[in-house]
Protein backbone atom coordinates (compact mmCIF):
# COMPACT_ATOMS: atom_id res chain seq x y z
CA UNK A 1 0.00 0.00 0.00
CA UNK A 2 2.42 2.68 1.00
CA UNK A 3 4.52 1.91 -2.57
CA UNK A 4 1.71 2.28 -4.27
CA UNK A 5 0.80 5.60 -2.38
CA UNK A 6 4.38 6.64 -3.61
CA UNK A 7 3.99 6.14 -7.07
CA UNK A 8 0.75 7.97 -6.92
CA UNK A 9 2.76 11.31 -5.32
CA UNK A 10 5.33 10.61 -7.69
CA UNK A 11 3.37 10.97 -10.71
CA UNK A 12 1.37 13.89 -9.26
CA UNK A 13 5.06 15.70 -8.87
CA UNK A 14 5.83 15.28 -12.42
CA UNK A 15 2.30 15.99 -13.82
CA UNK A 16 2.83 19.27 -11.67
CA UNK A 17 6.33 19.94 -12.76
CA UNK A 18 5.52 19.77 -16.57
CA UNK A 19 2.69 21.86 -16.06
CA UNK A 20 4.85 24.44 -15.23
CA UNK A 21 6.53 24.28 -18.36
CA UNK A 22 5.91 27.56 -19.27
CA UNK A 23 8.04 30.67 -21.72
CA UNK A 24 8.82 34.19 -20.26
CA UNK A 25 10.48 36.98 -21.85
CA UNK A 26 13.85 36.66 -23.43
CA UNK A 27 14.16 40.13 -25.24
CA UNK A 28 11.69 43.00 -24.94
CA UNK A 29 8.16 43.54 -26.59
CA UNK A 30 7.99 44.38 -29.79
CA UNK A 31 11.65 44.95 -30.22
CA UNK A 32 11.34 43.21 -33.39
CA UNK A 33 8.65 43.61 -36.53
CA UNK A 34 5.91 40.87 -36.58
CA UNK A 35 8.23 39.46 -39.16
CA UNK A 36 10.29 37.96 -36.83
CA UNK A 37 11.94 34.65 -37.68
CA UNK A 38 14.55 32.31 -37.60
CA UNK A 39 16.36 31.63 -35.16
CA UNK A 40 19.53 30.16 -34.31
CA UNK A 41 22.21 29.61 -31.85
CA UNK A 42 25.66 30.12 -32.71
CA UNK A 43 28.98 28.65 -31.05
CA UNK A 44 28.66 31.42 -28.77
CA UNK A 45 25.54 30.77 -27.70
CA UNK A 46 24.78 33.92 -29.47
CA UNK A 47 20.81 33.85 -31.11
CA UNK A 48 20.67 35.58 -34.27
CA UNK A 49 16.38 36.53 -35.62
CA UNK A 50 15.66 38.66 -38.73
CA UNK A 51 13.42 41.31 -38.40
CA UNK A 52 14.33 43.26 -35.72
CA UNK A 53 13.40 46.88 -35.17
CA UNK A 54 12.64 46.80 -39.03
CA UNK A 55 11.95 44.50 -41.96
CA UNK A 56 15.22 43.13 -43.76
CA UNK A 57 17.48 42.91 -40.51
CA UNK A 58 18.91 40.52 -38.71
CA UNK A 59 19.51 40.80 -35.05
CA UNK A 60 22.63 39.16 -32.73
CA UNK A 61 20.61 38.77 -29.12
CA UNK A 62 23.39 37.84 -26.28
CA UNK A 63 23.21 34.72 -23.32
CA UNK A 64 21.50 37.42 -21.49
CA UNK A 65 19.21 39.16 -23.66
CA UNK A 66 20.66 41.87 -25.11
CA UNK A 67 19.91 42.43 -29.01
CA UNK A 68 21.28 44.50 -31.55
CA UNK A 69 21.24 44.80 -35.28
CA UNK A 70 23.58 42.48 -36.87
CA UNK A 71 23.24 43.88 -40.43
CA UNK A 72 21.06 45.03 -42.87
CA UNK A 73 20.49 42.79 -45.70
CA UNK A 74 21.34 43.90 -48.97
CA UNK A 75 19.01 44.28 -52.49
CA UNK A 76 15.92 44.30 -50.53
CA UNK A 77 16.30 40.98 -49.34
CA UNK A 78 14.39 40.44 -45.92
CA UNK A 79 15.28 37.20 -44.02
CA UNK A 80 12.82 34.13 -42.73
CA UNK A 81 14.86 30.78 -41.73
CA UNK A 82 18.33 30.84 -40.58
CA UNK A 83 21.01 28.12 -39.76
CA UNK A 84 24.86 27.61 -39.20
CA UNK A 85 26.84 25.48 -41.38
CA UNK A 86 30.57 25.62 -40.01
CA UNK A 87 31.85 27.83 -36.99
CA UNK A 88 31.07 30.99 -38.81
CA UNK A 89 28.99 30.21 -41.70
CA UNK A 90 25.51 31.09 -41.28
CA UNK A 91 22.94 30.41 -43.97
CA UNK A 92 19.24 32.73 -44.57
CA UNK A 93 16.04 32.25 -46.70
CA UNK A 94 15.31 35.08 -48.57
CA UNK A 95 12.09 35.05 -49.29
CA UNK A 96 11.71 37.78 -51.31
CA UNK A 97 15.07 36.98 -53.69
CA UNK A 98 14.47 33.46 -53.64
CA UNK A 99 17.75 33.04 -52.17
CA UNK A 100 19.39 31.35 -49.55
CA UNK A 101 22.46 33.26 -48.44
CA UNK A 102 25.73 32.67 -47.06
CA UNK A 103 27.05 34.91 -44.33
CA UNK A 104 30.62 35.29 -42.72
CA UNK A 105 30.04 35.95 -38.43
CA UNK A 106 33.34 37.32 -38.73
CA UNK A 107 33.37 39.68 -41.73
CA UNK A 108 29.79 40.12 -42.15
CA UNK A 109 29.94 39.73 -46.09
CA UNK A 110 26.96 38.42 -47.50
CA UNK A 111 26.75 36.11 -50.88
CA UNK A 112 24.07 34.41 -52.53
CA UNK A 113 25.03 30.75 -51.95
CA UNK A 114 22.15 29.63 -54.24
CA UNK A 115 19.57 31.34 -56.31
CA UNK A 116 16.11 29.60 -58.01
CA UNK A 117 13.85 31.68 -59.50
CA UNK A 118 10.93 29.40 -59.75
CA UNK A 119 11.45 29.23 -56.39
CA UNK A 120 8.24 30.62 -54.26
CA UNK A 121 10.38 31.49 -51.40
CA UNK A 122 12.45 29.79 -49.69
CA UNK A 123 11.19 29.77 -46.26
CA UNK A 124 12.52 27.27 -43.63
CA UNK A 125 16.10 26.09 -43.92
CA UNK A 126 17.61 22.38 -42.33
CA UNK A 127 20.94 21.57 -42.15
CA UNK A 128 22.04 17.98 -41.96
CA UNK A 129 25.38 16.71 -40.49
CA UNK A 130 27.54 16.63 -43.49
CA UNK A 131 26.26 20.24 -44.40
CA UNK A 132 23.54 19.57 -47.25
CA UNK A 133 21.02 22.02 -47.13
CA UNK A 134 16.54 21.76 -47.11
CA UNK A 135 14.44 23.97 -48.01
CA UNK A 136 10.66 24.26 -47.51
CA UNK A 137 8.68 26.58 -50.14
CA UNK A 138 4.90 27.29 -49.39
CA UNK A 139 2.97 28.83 -52.25
CA UNK A 140 0.51 31.29 -49.59
CA UNK A 141 -2.53 32.04 -52.17
CA UNK A 142 -3.14 28.43 -52.95
CA UNK A 143 -1.90 26.26 -50.02
CA UNK A 144 0.79 24.23 -51.62
CA UNK A 145 3.97 24.07 -51.79
CA UNK A 146 7.56 22.19 -52.99
CA UNK A 147 10.47 20.97 -50.65
CA UNK A 148 14.38 21.44 -52.30
CA UNK A 149 17.46 20.45 -51.87
CA UNK A 150 20.24 22.81 -51.73
CA UNK A 151 24.48 22.43 -52.50
CA UNK A 152 27.11 24.78 -53.53
CA UNK A 153 27.21 22.55 -56.32
CA UNK A 154 24.13 21.71 -57.53
CA UNK A 155 22.13 24.94 -56.19
CA UNK A 156 18.25 24.35 -55.96
CA UNK A 157 17.14 20.98 -56.31
CA UNK A 158 13.60 19.97 -56.46
CA UNK A 159 12.63 17.07 -54.33
CA UNK A 160 8.71 17.06 -54.41
CA UNK A 161 6.34 19.24 -55.10
CA UNK A 162 2.33 19.77 -54.91
CA UNK A 163 2.27 19.19 -51.29
CA UNK A 164 0.43 21.09 -48.67
CA UNK A 165 2.15 24.59 -47.39
CA UNK A 166 5.43 23.41 -46.55
CA UNK A 167 6.91 25.17 -43.79
CA UNK A 168 8.30 23.76 -40.48
CA UNK A 169 11.82 21.48 -41.52
CA UNK A 170 14.15 19.54 -39.88
CA UNK A 171 16.98 16.82 -39.68
CA UNK A 172 16.97 14.24 -37.20
CA UNK A 173 20.19 14.49 -35.15
CA UNK A 174 21.38 11.52 -36.57
CA UNK A 175 20.96 12.71 -40.08
CA UNK A 176 18.88 9.81 -41.01
CA UNK A 177 15.56 11.70 -41.29
CA UNK A 178 14.06 14.62 -42.76
CA UNK A 179 10.44 16.17 -41.03
CA UNK A 180 8.53 18.45 -43.07
CA UNK A 181 5.37 19.95 -41.75
CA UNK A 182 1.77 21.47 -43.73
CA UNK A 183 0.82 24.29 -41.70
CA UNK A 184 -2.74 24.55 -43.44
CA UNK A 185 -3.28 20.61 -43.39
CA UNK A 186 -1.52 20.07 -39.87
CA UNK A 187 0.56 17.49 -41.26
CA UNK A 188 4.14 16.33 -40.12
CA UNK A 189 5.62 14.07 -42.97
CA UNK A 190 9.07 12.00 -42.61
CA UNK A 191 11.06 10.84 -44.57
CA UNK A 192 14.87 8.52 -44.75
CA UNK A 193 17.60 10.70 -46.44
CA UNK A 194 19.55 8.42 -48.71
CA UNK A 195 23.30 8.16 -48.79
CA UNK A 196 23.24 10.71 -51.65
CA UNK A 197 21.08 13.64 -49.68
CA UNK A 198 17.81 12.33 -51.59
CA UNK A 199 14.76 11.01 -49.88
CA UNK A 200 12.65 8.05 -49.81
CA UNK A 201 9.54 6.01 -47.59
CA UNK A 202 7.71 9.07 -46.75
CA UNK A 203 5.46 8.81 -43.83
CA UNK A 204 2.28 10.81 -42.34
CA UNK A 205 4.55 11.47 -38.96
CA UNK A 206 1.94 13.34 -36.74
CA UNK A 207 -1.38 15.44 -37.94
CA UNK A 208 -3.04 17.88 -35.27
CA UNK A 209 -6.69 18.54 -35.79
CA UNK A 210 -6.70 22.12 -34.68
CA UNK A 211 -4.47 25.34 -35.43
CA UNK A 212 -1.64 26.19 -37.63
CA UNK A 213 2.05 24.43 -37.90
CA UNK A 214 5.68 26.51 -38.24
CA UNK A 215 8.84 26.09 -37.48
CA UNK A 216 10.77 23.16 -35.85
CA UNK A 217 13.53 21.89 -34.09
CA UNK A 218 15.29 18.59 -33.01
CA UNK A 219 16.17 18.35 -29.47
CA UNK A 220 19.70 16.44 -29.00
CA UNK A 221 17.03 13.38 -27.16
CA UNK A 222 15.07 13.19 -30.65
CA UNK A 223 12.06 14.59 -29.59
CA UNK A 224 10.53 17.36 -32.32
CA UNK A 225 9.72 20.71 -31.03
CA UNK A 226 6.84 21.93 -33.32
CA UNK A 227 5.70 25.57 -33.00
CA UNK A 228 1.74 25.54 -33.09
CA UNK A 229 1.23 28.85 -34.73
CA UNK A 230 -2.22 30.78 -33.42
CA UNK A 231 -2.33 28.07 -30.40
CA UNK A 232 0.51 29.38 -28.54
CA UNK A 233 2.31 26.20 -27.56
CA UNK A 234 5.28 24.60 -28.70
CA UNK A 235 4.16 20.59 -29.29
CA UNK A 236 7.01 18.02 -28.03
CA UNK A 237 6.82 14.97 -30.03
CA UNK A 238 8.70 11.73 -29.44
CA UNK A 239 10.78 9.94 -32.35
CA UNK A 240 8.35 7.30 -32.43
CA UNK A 241 5.41 9.88 -32.99
CA UNK A 242 4.04 10.27 -30.10
CA UNK A 243 2.58 13.65 -28.38
CA UNK A 244 4.74 13.66 -25.08
CA UNK A 245 3.53 17.77 -23.99
CA UNK A 246 2.74 21.30 -24.91
CA UNK A 247 4.50 24.00 -23.48
CA UNK A 248 2.12 27.48 -23.50
CA UNK A 249 3.75 30.34 -24.40
CA UNK A 250 2.43 33.76 -23.47
CA UNK A 251 2.36 34.91 -27.20
CA UNK A 252 -0.40 33.36 -29.62
CA UNK A 253 1.71 33.02 -33.03
CA UNK A 254 5.57 31.41 -32.41
CA UNK A 255 7.24 31.33 -35.75
CA UNK A 256 10.33 29.15 -34.80
CA UNK A 257 12.48 27.87 -32.18
CA UNK A 258 16.35 27.34 -31.29
CA UNK A 259 17.89 25.12 -28.38
CA UNK A 260 21.10 26.69 -26.47
CA UNK A 261 24.03 24.90 -26.63
CA UNK A 262 23.54 22.74 -23.73
CA UNK A 263 19.68 21.88 -24.63
CA UNK A 264 19.08 23.28 -21.49
CA UNK A 265 16.80 26.12 -22.86
CA UNK A 266 14.76 27.06 -26.09
CA UNK A 267 13.90 30.44 -27.71
CA UNK A 268 11.30 31.09 -29.31
CA UNK A 269 10.19 33.89 -31.81
CA UNK A 270 7.11 35.49 -31.67
CA UNK A 271 5.15 36.99 -34.25
CA UNK A 272 2.13 38.66 -31.76
CA UNK A 273 4.29 40.03 -29.45
CA UNK A 274 7.44 40.95 -31.97
CA UNK A 275 9.77 39.14 -29.35
CA UNK A 276 11.90 36.19 -28.11
CA UNK A 277 10.56 34.04 -25.70
CA UNK A 278 12.84 31.92 -23.27
CA UNK A 279 11.48 28.47 -21.48
CA UNK A 280 13.75 27.12 -19.11
CA UNK A 281 13.98 22.79 -19.98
Amino acid sequence: MKKSVALVFLVLLIISCDSQLKSSDFTNEESFTEGIEGPATDYAGNIYAVNFKEQGTIAKTTPNGESSVFLNLPNGSIGNGIRFGEKNQMFVADYVNHNILEIDLRTKKVEIFANEPKANQPNDIAISPNKTLYASDPNWSNNTGKLWKITKEKGFELLEENMGTTNGIEVSKNGKKLYVNESVQRKIWMYDILENDLLNNKQEFFSFEDFGLDGMRCHENGNLYICRYGKGTVAIISPEGKLLKEIKLKGQKPTNITFSNDYKNCYITIADRGCIEIVEL
